[in-house]
């Protein structure tokens, strides 16, 4: 994966592939109706420690001019899966557009779970 770069009559301006995934990820988790993004089991319990990955879940290819996303979120129970990933599509290309000026060509969902509230108050009544 080559990292977007810009020559400037003053230098070079080089855009991370990480700053990619970290504005991606950003961007995906404003969406009303995400979860989080999924890291897997050792992701979310280094999240709950409280060190947060901001590219967690996110897997990006960077060209010259263009980049190509791939988001693997968790949903909350009872949106409509396909209006979310919708508006995740959406909101992410905009904002990798608007911040680096690279062209995304594609954002793709994959939706690896669904969060219950209810489960989230039984662990801590289990955790005391």
């Amino acid at each position: 994966m080559a990292e977007k770069k810009e020559r400037t009559e003053l230098g070079d301006i080089r855009i991370a592939n990480e700053v990619v995934g970290i504005i991606a990820g950003l961007a995906a988790t404003d969406v009303d109706g995400v979860a989080g993004m999924s890291g897997g089991i050792a992701g979310g319990i280094a999240e709950l420690l409280g060190r947060k990955n901001l590219s967690k879940g996110v897997k990006v290819e960077v060209g010259e001019e263009q980049a190509a996303v791939d988001l693997f979120v968790v949903v909350e129970y009872g949106v409509r899966i396909p209006e979310i990933a919708y508006h995740i599509q959406e909101n992410v290309k905009r904002a990798i557009e608007t911040m680096t000026g690279l062209e995304v060509v594609e954002v793709n969902v994959h939706v690896q779970g669904v969060h219950f509230p209810s489960e989230e108050r039984a662990e801590e009544y289990r955790v005391k």
